[in-house]
């Protein structure tokens, strides 16, 4: 073969053609890698903007509580001396009541909202005569005099009115801090503990938050109730709902939790637990989170890229048009321009109407480059189709999350068996001037 033959094999061989395509669609993916990492960047921007809002007017709150903490002395001997050395037993409540309401407010910071709330919280229950029996502590050695009532409470610059505490027929005020724990926040007062053997507690908490509002379940049954008009909740945690109502006026939520659901017991010394763990609520969620769907949609931009190319090289050796690798790079670098518009106008109008307007104008672009490359206007009315179809199959992925995987596998398998029936007459060995074999992919399609 001479040199002039082999220049004119490279440059009209099918396969050397579908090669330099395969290629394209390669090079095609780092600018949708790109894509996806400012997807990520314009997420990182609306998390530091919600952070920003919650810092100033209240984080995520998680309320436990009441604790009693009631500290004993107990003694050890070391080098022949005996030392004295305060320790402290918590005990919860048999029976805790909360019933309150949340009051959702959205927050702009830049173009980003937030989701912010206030909530009145009401708490009441009771407590038993705590007992040391169990650890053999005596009784001499408790102090009852500095027992201490403790409500944790994660981000304190939430609380927006005093807290007064009802313990029997006695009211307390409380005091910022918990002086016996290195672990939680919150506040907490001296009780008398007096010679009752059971104890009734009420306190009314009005308090702002973010995101969310969890709850620890400390009594032996705990009981939650929470409505609201915030018509997006999430409810989350160690523990679900019993029941629960979600309409576009808001919702209701009740919880009930027993002491045999949790890691830990009703009593215990020192700080041997974490009981956040069990904690349980209700996130309150935006109504789209367009970064998750962007993000989502970028994953197939291999096979928009794919498809598209397998149209125009179809076209190509099918109907003798010759197109110019360049021109296949144009085409891919408009689709992928598709996410960073979807991107860009989602952060200023609905998801939808901005996958409407970007996948409108990507496809009026690319129809109308097609007409210039091909001059022939059945051809360029199916390449039109098939991007029709294309998004409107993303988007319907997108609308069905849990089912995205089995349609787009579907999808996938559809676009290959279309690809294997155009192709079953395709000469490979041939070139692209005479590879015609009196086919014509719009008689085809039709």
């Amino acid at each position: 073969m001479s040199q002039n033959e082999s220049k004119f094999w490279v440059r009209n061989s099918v396969t050397i053609k579908f090669i330099v395509i395969g290629i394209l669609i390669l090079v095609l993916l780092i600018p949708a890698g790109m894509i996806r990492r400012l997807i990520q960047e314009r997420n990182s921007l609306r998390n530091s903007a919600i952070s920003e809002v919650s810092y100033k007017w209240g984080n995520p709150q998680t309320i436990g509580g009441p604790i009693i903490t009631i500290p004993y002395k107990i003694y050890y001997k070391k080098d022949k001396e005996i030392i004295e050395d305060i320790q402290y037993a918590h005990f919860l409540p048999e029976d805790l009541n909360i019933q309150g309401e949340v009051y959702p407010e959205e927050r702009k910071r830049g173009i980003y909202k937030v989701v912010v709330y206030k909530t009145k919280l009401n708490f009441e229950g009771t407590f038993n005569k705590p007992d040391f029996s169990d650890w053999k502590i005596q009784d001499k050695n408790i102090l009852w005099d500095q027992a201490t009532l403790s409500i944790l409470i994660p981000d304190m610059r939430g609380i927006k009115d005093a807290i007064k505490v009802q313990w029997n027929k006695e009211q307390y005020d409380v005091n910022p801090g918990i002086n016996h724990q290195t672990t939680y926040t919150g506040v907490s007062t001296l009780i008398d503990l007096g010679d009752e053997k059971k104890y009734d507690f009420q306190f009314d908490l009005k308090l702002n938050g973010s995101e969310y509002l969890y709850f620890v379940p400390l009594g032996k049954q705990t009981d939650v109730e929470l409505t609201s008009d915030w018509a997006n909740p999430s409810f989350d945690g160690a523990f679900l709902p019993v029941d629960h109502n979600v309409s576009e006026n808001g919702f209701e939520a009740k919880w009930k939790v027993l002491h045999l659901n949790r890691s830990y017991p009703q009593q215990w010394i020192g700080e041997s637990y974490g009981i956040n763990s069990s904690s349980f609520g209700v996130k309150l969620l935006l109504p789209v989170d367009h970064y998750q769907k962007s993000e989502r949609s970028v994953k197939y931009a291999i096979m928009f890229i794919s498809l598209t190319f397998l149209i125009f090289f179809f076209t190509e050796i099918l109907n003798k048009k010759r197109i110019h690798p360049i021109q296949y790079l144009l085409v891919g670098l408009g689709l992928s321009i598709f996410y960073t518009l979807l991107v860009s106008l989602s952060e200023h109008f609905s998801f939808n109407l901005a996958y409407f307007i970007a996948s409108f104008a990507i496809i009026a672009l690319i129809t109308a480059y097609s007409y210039s490359m091909l001059k022939n206007g059945r051809l360029t009315s199916i390449v039109a189709l098939v991007l029709v179809i294309l998004y409107a199959f993303l988007f319907i992925i997108l609308q069905l999350q849990d089912y995205s995987l089995l349609l787009g596998s579907i999808g996938l398998f559809l676009a290959l068996a279309i690809v294997m029936y155009l192709s079953r007459k395709v000469n490979w060995y041939s070139n692209l001037n005479n590879n015609n074999n009196g086919n014509d992919i719009s008689n085809i399609v039709s």
